[in-house]
């Protein structure tokens, strides 16, 4: 299966060398992100895609000094919705019967249920509720990178609150999960390159109900 060689193959680059990913690498990776299924359909974040050099450099300290912020060629920020709200979840519903062609109306009890379960739980449930659906999308993408021979370094390693300050996006209603730097790996001066990659053994992994 070509996708578990990719797996087995891909690692968390630690030193990137600066060189720029092809523009259409980098949208299909956004894309594989884009097409991941999420609860309800909802897809309640956003990917930001940085290649500002003076930006990228800024974000470096608030990700503990990680060098690939800056080296990398293009920075994905995935930011969840910070809390699920009447506008949102309708919006997306109609959008939805829209591009099926629907009547109008068609999805309104179900948007009605939605609303009775995300309208009565705490803004901070909701977020960790988005957040969790931003990962599936995050895992796609590292994935899909790994497919197309781009190296990526999955980090959750920053500072969000800071991060979400130098971008604004709390006032987008957003908060800021994980970032996924995009590039080629250094490996001359990258420690974990050749390194043995690791993984728990199957039968440690697995358990099966039978």
């Amino acid at each position: 299966m070509e996708l578990l060689k990719v797996l087995n193959e891909r690692y968390a680059t630690k030193k990137m060398n600066g060189a720029i990913v092809p523009q259409e690498k980098v949208e299909a990776i956004v894309e594989a992100a884009r097409l991941a299924p999420t609860s309800s359909g909802l897809q309640p974040f956003k990917v930001i895609v940085i290649t500002n050099k003076e930006l990228k450099e800024k974000i470096v300290p608030i990700a503990f000094n990680q060098s690939q912020v800056a080296d990398c060629s293009h920075l994905l920020v995935f930011a969840a919705w910070d809390n699920y709200t009447n506008e949102r979840i309708t919006q997306i519903l109609d959008y939805t019967v829209a591009e099926r062609g629907l009547p109008t109306g068609t999805m309104d009890e179900y948007k009605n249920r939605l609303l009775s379960i995300y309208g009565n739980r705490d803004a901070e449930l909701n977020f960790i509720h988005a957040a969790h659906q931003s990962y599936i999308a995050f895992g796609l993408a590292i994935a899909a990178a790994g497919e197309l021979k781009v190296d990526a370094t999955p980090m959750e390693g920053f500072d969000a609150e800071a991060l979400d300050k130098l971008l604004g996006l709390r006032e987008q209603g957003l908060r800021s999960v994980t970032m996924l730097p995009l590039g080629y790996r250094d490996e001359a001066n990258d420690w974990l390159v050749n390194l043995k990659k690791v993984r728990r053994p199957k039968e440690e992994f697995v358990s099966e109900i039978k």
